[in-house]
């Protein structure tokens, strides 16, 4: 499970990432704001832990700001114990509260609850023209044929699908997948969308994971080309 929390405060953003590194949790730390707002905009968690007092933008800002784009669960950590407050957070967008001090167990709970909440709501198929995935069997076929992926083969086509429409880039896809920084050197990305590219349209006559030249890669349907692939002499 992947987590992001922003927190100014050192001592309690290391304590929280340390604990719930133990727990399992692949975790990720903003300082402020402003970062806070781009890595939850950029990346896919499973949930955010945010504070509501941040240097740049405050935690209601990077609230209010996320939720124009995605519905990421998120659980608000605040040392002031206002009615208000908590009407607040809870009125732009949050999920969940907790005041501070607060006990580490009760928030693995919380957080473990969100997440759960979350993954039931899911949408466990996804189609994408005559592309078919179950995200809970992982499988996925094509105009009727399944498709042999790999375990990873399979994560890419899922996150491709699931941001369908949208350009990946190569440091999002290789934190997404692989759980890595993305190093300019390494070609782990270029390979296995060359190896997916083969599977789910090599055989096929319309293409549906698209290069987009110096930003990444998307996955849709392309009207124009179909149309084009259609015209065209057998």
């Amino acid at each position: 499970m992947k987590l992001l929390i922003v927190e100014d405060e050192a001592k309690t953003a290391d304590y929280l990432r340390d604990g719930l590194a133990e727990q399992g949790w692949s975790v990720d730390v903003a300082r402020d704001g402003n970062n806070g707002l781009h890595l939850a905009r950029e990346f896919d968690y499973d949930v955010i832990v945010l504070d509501v007092m941040l240097p740049g933008l405050d935690g209601f800002s990077v609230l209010r700001e996320l939720r124009l784009r995605k519905q990421t669960p998120v659980i608000m950590l605040t040392a002031r114990d206002r009615i208000d407050d908590r009407v607040h957070g809870l009125g732009a967008g949050a999920d969940d509260y907790l005041v501070k001090p607060f006990s580490f167990i009760e928030l693995l709970a919380r957080l473990q609850a969100l997440v759960r909440r979350g993954r039931q709501q899911e949408q466990t198929e996804l189609s994408i023209g005559d592309l078919q995935i179950n995200l809970i069997a992982r499988r996925a076929f094509r105009d009727g044929n399944r498709l042999d992926l790999t375990g990873k083969e399979f994560a890419l086509l899922a996150l491709l699908a699931q941001r369908r429409g949208q350009i990946l880039s190569k440091t999002v896809i290789a934190a997404q997948v692989w759980d890595i920084n993305f190093d300019s050197n390494t070609n782990v990305v270029e390979v296995a969308i060359k190896r997916l590219r083969a599977k789910i349209d090599g055989p096929f006559r319309s293409k549906l994971l698209h290069t987009v030249r110096g930003m990444g890669y998307v996955l849709e349907t392309r009207e124009d080309e179909d149309a084009g692939s259609a015209r065209s002499p057998a």
